[in-house]
């Protein structure tokens, strides 16, 4: 089993930056892909970006390209969500979740059901 423990949310106004990171642990060499996703009220979770382990592939949609970065540090056993010029639209609850199977097409990277650890969650809040 991974553990992941999210940090850095926090409340920013419109405009600003914020980074998030995620520290994993446990059986960190069973993890195929990283990824970060968000939940805003009412609404459904939503797949942000992702970064396989091994390698540099990354995964992101449109609206987040530009705006978000993920990286890793694979010694650190960390991935980071660099978040520029941030908008009300972006206030949510960040969940890191890492995937622990191999194999298939790359775009199960963008579906939550890949994953199968997750962390507890880091509000942010953008203010207007």
């Amino acid at each position: 089993q991974v553990q992941l423990v999210e940090s850095g949310g926090g409340l920013v106004q419109a405009g600003g930056s914020l980074r998030l990171s995620c520290a994993a642990s446990g059986r960190t060499f069973s993890i195929s892909a990283m990824g970060w996703f968000r939940q805003a009220p009412g609404k459904e979770r939503e797949f942000v970006t992702a970064i396989r382990w091994s390698g540099a592939n990354i995964y992101y949609t449109e609206p987040m390209k530009g705006r978000f970065t993920i990286s890793k540090d694979n010694a650190a056993n960390t991935v980071y969500l660099q978040m520029n010029s941030l908008k009300p639209e972006d206030t949510a609850v960040y969940y890191c979740a890492a995937a622990t199977t191999y194999g298939g097409s790359s775009s199960r990277y963008y579906t939550g059901a890949t994953y199968d650890c997750w962390g507890q969650g880091t509000q942010v809040t953008v203010s207007s």
